[in-house]
Order: structure tokens, then C-alpha cells, then sequence
């Protein structure tokens, strides 16, 4: 597997960030944009590719990967549209594109839509963007955060694996899976894993789906068809609300597009970058 380490730091106003960039300074710049219950890790490869032509910023989301996870920490989508907007002023990227997965796709929709971030151009990966959301055992673990707070420490990797697993169509590589899992474990992590579930909230999506129509840049929407987490249906909701959106359909890939389908989403999303603005 390829090494994955975030080397520099950002003391935002949900705790401290864990960020780094690739490729040479003065591309165009591509911000990516991790869900929830991963990190920047699932970019790494596609990452990579991207660098070759663009400047790649990559961050962990307070409370998740590497970045900070405190008792009280809000890690809500609403504290992740601020922080994202506040990197961005961070970086000095005025304009750039955005690609982001799951919850990701909400904090790039709330910072455009509500703190007035300004993007070149907009890819969304099975997104987090319209109600409703969240599966049964997502809901069931939100309602009872502070009950599966206390489950024994095995019982616990052992959910968790379970659910990181049930994220790709094909499966994960054994040593994939572990490192999405590790942030979770311990007693930091486990906390960590629930407080981000109890704060998951619909409302975060209410208050900015009936503005999607107002969305005007060039906007991609790739949708894995075998996501269980949230139906392929749903991309094509989502175009119908976003004006001059493409859909593209990526076959024999579960929600973790990243892992089940890498080398057609990154076709897909080099493709789109290049295309005249």
C-alpha cells in the first residue's frame, strides 16, 4: 500500500488539521474532499495522478484521519464547511476545483452556498447532499451514541470493520481496511467514531438542497452503481437539481468509489478538469 502521511498542520476553529499538497506549486490548484468514516488516505492514488497536471491539497476533517479528536469537539457538516472555508483563505485558493466524496460533498456545497467559497469547478463523488440520508444502522448508532461509547474495545473494531467493509462492492484489501479502521480504535478513536455519527444531522442538507439550482459552474456527479449506502438513484436527483450537471455512472463500484473503481473515476475526473472553462 502505498504511504500516506499528512505533513503539515492548521489550527482551525474545530481543533487542529492535518493537511499536505502535491505536485508543483503554480497548477492549477484541486482541493480533495474525504466522507465520513474515512480520511484523506482514500484519495491517495487518484491524488497521485492528479498531481501530475495540478496542485493537490489534501486534509483530514477535524476528528477524522490524523487530525484532531477532543471530548466536545463539533464536527458537525456545519463546523466542516467553516473549516474548509477557512483553509481555503489559508492556501490563498481564490478559485479552485473541488472534488468531493460523501459527507465532503455537503461541506463543499455548504461553503459555496453559505460562506461564499468560489470554485472553478465542482466534482461530487456518492455525495451527501439530499434527504434522506443516513442508513438504518447509521440512525440506530446516532440515537444511542453514548451506548455504543461503552461497547467493549473488540466489540467495537469488530462494528466498525464491519461497517468500513460494507462501503465497497468488490472488498477492501485487508491492509486498506486497517487503515481506515486504525483512527477509530483506542479509547480517542472510539469516542471519536460515535461522537461523528450523533452529529450527523439531516438539517445540515434541509437548509441548502432547495438552493442547488443556483450552482452556477461546471459541476461532475460520479455515482458508484452498486452503492448501498446511498442509491444510484439519488445521482440522478441530483443532477435534475443542478443546472448543466453530467452524471457519470461507474460500474461495479459500492460507495468507496476511491477503493472499487479508481482507475475509471480518475479518468473521469481528469477528463472533466481539463475541459475548457
Amino acid at each position: 500500500m502505498r504511504e500516506w502521511q499528512l505533513g503539515e498542520t492548521y489550527r482551525s476553529t474545530a481543533g487542529t488539521v492535518c493537511w499536505d499538497s502535491l505536485g508543483p506549486p503554480g497548477q492549477d490548484p484541486v482541493v480533495l474532499l474525504h466522507g465520513t468514516p474515512f480520511s484523506s488516505y482514500v484519495w491517495r492514488d487518484i491524488a497521485q495522478a492528479l498531481a501530475r497536471d495540478h496542485h493537490v491539497f489534501v486534509w483530514d476533517m477535524p476528528g477524522y484521519g490524523a487530525s484532531e479528536k477532543s471530548t466536545g469537539q463539533d464536527v458537525s457538516l456545519a463546523a466542516q464547511s467553516r473549516v474548509f472555508s477557512e483553509l481555503l483563505e489559508h492556501w490563498g485558493l481564490a478559485e479552485p476545483a473541488v472534488v468531493a466524496h460523501d459527507f465532503g460533498g455537503c461541506v463543499s456545497l455548504r461553503a459555496h452556498l453559505l460562506h461564499g467559497a468560489h470554485y472553478r469547478a465542482l466534482a461530487l463523488v456518492d455525495p451527501v447532499a439530499l434527504a434522506p440520508w443516513g442508513s438504518p444502522f447509521f440512525r440506530l448508532v446516532g440515537d444511542n451514541a453514548e451506548v455504543f461509547e461503552q461497547l467493549p474495545p473488540a466489540l467495537h473494531h469488530a462494528l466498525v470493520r464491519e461497517y468500513v467493509s460494507s462501503a465497497s462492492s468488490p472488498g477492501l484489501h485487508p491492509a486498506v481496511l486497517d487503515h481506515l479502521v486504525e483512527p477509530w480504535l483506542g479509547s480517542v478513536g472510539q469516542a471519536a467514531f460515535y461522537r461523528q455519527i450523533a452529529q450527523a444531522d439531516q438539517r445540515y442538507t434541509d437548509e441548502i438542497q432547495d438552493r442547488y439550482g443556483e450552482i452556477a459552474l461546471p459541476t461532475l456527479v460520479c455515482w458508484g452503481q452498486d452503492d448501498t449506502w446511498i442509491p444510484a438513484e439519488k445521482g440522478q436527483e441530483l443532477v435534475a437539481r443542478l443546472p448543466g450537471a453530467r452524471l457519470e455512472p461507474i460500474a461495479g463500484a459500492g460507495h468507496l468509489v476511491q477503493e472499487d473503481a479508481p482507475a475509471e473515476l480518475t479518468a473521469a475526473l481528469i477528463t472533466f478538469l481539463r475541459q475548457p472553462r
